[in-house]
């Protein structure tokens, strides 16, 4: 099977310092962290401002397509059961 999105939840984890939001491959959970070093790399708002949980969350939303296709290249190349995609994921 492939990997798809299913449910558009998505959280803040402080501990990791990132946004956390699942994938599903069948009946597999994969679980992605994107960090907030690559939202803020994405989102200029996010650097002249300071940041959130709130906003975090925001910028997570207005990206999320380029965000899943990162999520599905990653995916492709191996199969975990998470991911941390960062900054240089994103060009």
């Amino acid at each position: 099977m492939a990997l798809a999105f299913l449910n558009q939840s998505r959280s803040f984890d402080a501990a990791r310092n990132a946004v956390r939001f699942v994938g599903h491959d069948g009946m597999f959970q994969v679980l992605f962290f994107i960090e907030v070093g690559a939202l803020a790399k994405s989102d200029a708002a996010l650097q002249r401002t300071e940041p959130s949980e709130t906003r975090w969350l925001s910028s997570f939303d207005a990206l999320r397509n380029s965000i899943q296709d990162v999520a599905h290249k990653a995916y492709s190349y191996r199969r975990r059961a998470f991911y941390t995609p960062t900054a240089a994921d994103f060009r």
